[in-house]
């Protein structure tokens, strides 16, 4: 009967680990990153000069989508070795976060990353996750991460209705659930109730003197029925203001070659930006 508690305190690690999905190669890179941060003293640096030094490193890592759909059970999601725009971005602002609390443990990095991820921090189901770019920034504003400083550099009120997910189950195979869908239209909801600014593409030349580098940015669109198309880290080259990002164009993480302001022109259902910087 002794036995008993042995066995159990030996299967809860493993019954923790399994609600992370992370492949031998992931960890071994992000084993790699960690390291490196504990062994720099980053602790002059602003969280904005880590967000770019660490944002760096992930230069020319390929592009891929949909990482985190996998079937059955909402799991946390950590790849490295492919990274979506999201993605891209939730990597490096974990790392400059641990790198800030000189936490530098896998399990630090999974702490930190399901509080960014998920509502209230805490990892549920598919539902909990934080879909909506712009209720990513607003919920993390809430958590003490990051600051929407949208407003205070010149933004304008933004009309943002998202309901893309609700009314396109069939574009997502964990809203096969209807419960998940209900779920979701109550977050678009409460999205809408919300008062969002943004600067309009027209006007970003305007303001590009208040963008730091290494604020994040969030790429608004003209489509009613969506919020954010587009994220990344604002990075300054050669006294202008560019996207630090995982692109689609050439399919890796990379410096934009124009300017934002260019940038967002050559798109037309990209209507401007929302910005937040790293506590």
């Amino acid at each position: 009967m002794r036995l008993i508690p042995i066995i159990i305190f030996l299967l809860i690690p493993f019954l923790v680990r399994s609600q992370t999905v992370c492949t031998s190669e992931s960890k071994e890179r992000l084993d790699a990153y960690l390291l490196k941060l504990s062994e720099m003293d980053l602790s002059e640096k602003s969280p904005n000069e880590r967000i770019i030094e660490i944002g760096k490193w992930f230069l020319n890592t390929p592009y891929v989508e949909k990482t985190l759909e996998l079937p059955g059970e909402e799991k946390l999601v950590i790849n490295l070795m492919g990274l979506d725009c999201t993605t891209y971005l939730e990597t490096v602002v974990t790392l400059a976060r641990l790198a800030q609390m000189g936490e530098f443990s896998f399990e630090d990095f999974e702490r930190e990353l399901e509080f960014l991820r998920y509502q209230n921090g805490i990892r549920k189901d598919y539902p909990s996750r934080l879909h909506y770019f712009s209720d990513w920034i607003y919920q993390n504003e809430q958590k003490g991460i990051i600051k929407d400083v949208t407003k205070e550099i010149g933004g304008k009120v933004y009309a943002n209705y998202p309901s893309f997910m609700s009314s396109n189950p069939q574009y997502y195979a964990q809203l096969g659930n209807p419960e998940f869908v209900k779920r979701l239209k109550v977050s678009e909801a409460e999205i809408s109730k919300r008062t969002y600014h943004y600067i309009p593409k027209d006007e970003i030349v305007n303001y590009e003197k208040n963008i730091k580098s290494g604020d994040l940015i969030a790429i608004t669109t003209s489509m009613q029925n969506l919020d954010i198309v587009h994220v990344g880290f604002a990075i300054e080259k050669e006294g202008r203001i560019h996207l630090l990002h995982a692109g689609t164009k050439n399919m890796k993480v990379e410096i934009s070659q124009m300017p934002l302001n260019d940038y967002l022109k050559g798109n037309k259902s990209q209507s401007g930006i929302m910005v937040a910087r790293l506590f």
